[in-house]
């Protein structure tokens, strides 16, 4: 009994930390500007299935999808054995689904014991990729201590807990076949089998393996679960409701400004009288309030993968910009928003910004609005949204484009083309054909 009433207070405690905690993402995301992504319901219900479910813009890396889908089909289908835990360790009961599952309870349990192994041997070889092969694209300036870490703490308590499953389950076995106690004959083991030769045979010794192991599973999840709101990998969660607000647009097809469109409908119809909302609309982004609610959730949906830096011409070339940075800049600096409005009110500012402070200038005009990034991103993020909007922001607010453009800008503005040539000079070119 005392056993059941610390399960249910760790429990409950887990469950609630993990909410405040999603609460203030949440609240973080929020804080960026409204946009309608709630059109065509049926086709982002179908974007959502075929890229967060069925991640079909994984195996454009064949190996590294097939090591994650073990990871993911791993992850979603042992929960139903951590149902099990769960309502055992509530109700003191063991192995309580066996009983009304009959024989295709032990179908399911060899299921979760193979899926166990694929995950433990997935884990390993990500570890080998990040740490002894070291692939360029897990390398850069962005990829700090705690990015480096916060992938291999993850990676190794995959391994711990699957590795605490299956040495439960093969203490189990062995408590089976000496009858003893309330571990009745139940479920099925082909992978926990062989590791059973190497444990104890004196019942008490392996019930007290199979207890350490329990906890540890259970009190591991529940770590897990809650560390999830502090890594990248709360794109587990994320990933679904950012591939259903998917942008369903063209790939390079800008927004229009609202302030510019009134302008365009003023001058071409006097008669036009725009709304007003009081203060006047920031033109672009500066900091993280002036990006969507959108961006916000994109960047903590990122998973740092590295596959938009890796396509990114820019990168290739030697040039500062980073998709990925673009994306954990942007996290960092909604996440230090967030922490001073909870501490100082939803007034405060501390005068720093997502332009300069973070992102500097010379990433954002190194990228080429490609949409390289946006296409290899396997949970379908943006990074050239907020590239371009941040531009916007400072040739439209500050008029500090570069040279380059402003001649550009220059000639469109006198010439109605890019090029310094006259509109009546265009066909000179054919005087001499």
């Amino acid at each position: 009994m005392i056993a059941q009433i610390l399960f249910i207070i760790i429990l409950a405690a887990a469950v609630y930390l993990f909410s405040k905690n999603v609460a203030k993402i949440r609240r973080n995301i929020l804080l960026g500007k409204d946009t309608n992504r709630s059109d065509n319901r049926a086709k982002r219900w179908k974007t959502m299935a075929m890229v967060a479910l069925g991640q079909s813009k994984m195996v454009k890396r064949p190996f590294a999808a097939l090591l994650h889908f073990f990871v993911y089909v791993g992850f979603v289908i042992i929960n139903l054995e951590v149902m099990e835990i769960m309502i055992d360790g509530i109700f003191g009961s063991h192995r309580i689904f066996s009983r009304p599952l009959g024989g295709l309870y032990d179908l399911l349990i060899g299921g979760f014991e193979i899926l166990a192994i694929l995950v433990l041997v997935a884990c390993v070889i990500f570890l080998a990729r990040r740490n002894v092969a070291r692939l360029k694209r897990f390398t850069g300036v962005e990829m700090t201590a705690w990015p480096r870490s916060d992938a291999n703490y993850i990676l190794i308590t995959e391994i711990l807990l699957m590795a605490a499953f299956l040495t439960m389950n093969a203490a189990d076995q062995k408590l089976q076949l000496l009858s003893f106690g309330h571990y009745i004959k139940a479920g099925s083991f082909p992978v926990s089998h062989f590791i059973s030769p190497l444990l104890p045979n004196s019942a008490g010794s392996l019930e007290i393996i199979e207890r350490v192991c329990w906890w540890f599973h259970i009190l591991g999840i529940l770590a897990f679960l809650n560390y999830l709101p502090y890594s990248k990998h709360f794109h587990i969660l994320l990933a679904f409701p950012n591939t259903w607000y998917s942008n369903l647009n063209p790939k390079g097809e800008f927004t229009n400004m609202a302030p510019v469109t009134n302008e365009v409908k003023a001058m071409l119809d006097p008669s036009f009288v725009p709304e007003t909302s009081g203060e006047p609309a920031r033109f672009g982004a500066k900091d993280v309030s002036d990006l969507t609610w959108k961006n916000l959730m994109e960047a903590y949906t990122c998973t740092e993968c590295g596959r938009c830096t890796s396509v990114c011409p820019a990168n290739q070339t030697g040039k500062l910009l980073s998709p990925r940075k673009i994306m954990m800049d942007t996290r960092d600096r909604i996440t230090e928003v967030g922490n001073g409005i909870e501490k100082n009110g939803k007034d405060y500012q501390d005068g720093k910004a997502l332009l300069d402070d973070y992102i500097s200038r010379e990433e954002l005009w190194a990228c080429t609005s490609c949409n390289a990034c946006t296409d290899a991103c396997p949970v379908n993020i943006n990074p050239l949204e907020i590239i371009i909007e941040m531009r916007r922001y400072i040739v439209m607010e500050e008029s500090q484009a570069p040279a380059s453009l402003n001649n550009m800008f220059g000639n469109v503005e006198n010439n109605g083309a890019p090029w310094k040539y006259s509109g009546a000079d265009r066909l000179n070119w054919k005087e001499n054909i």
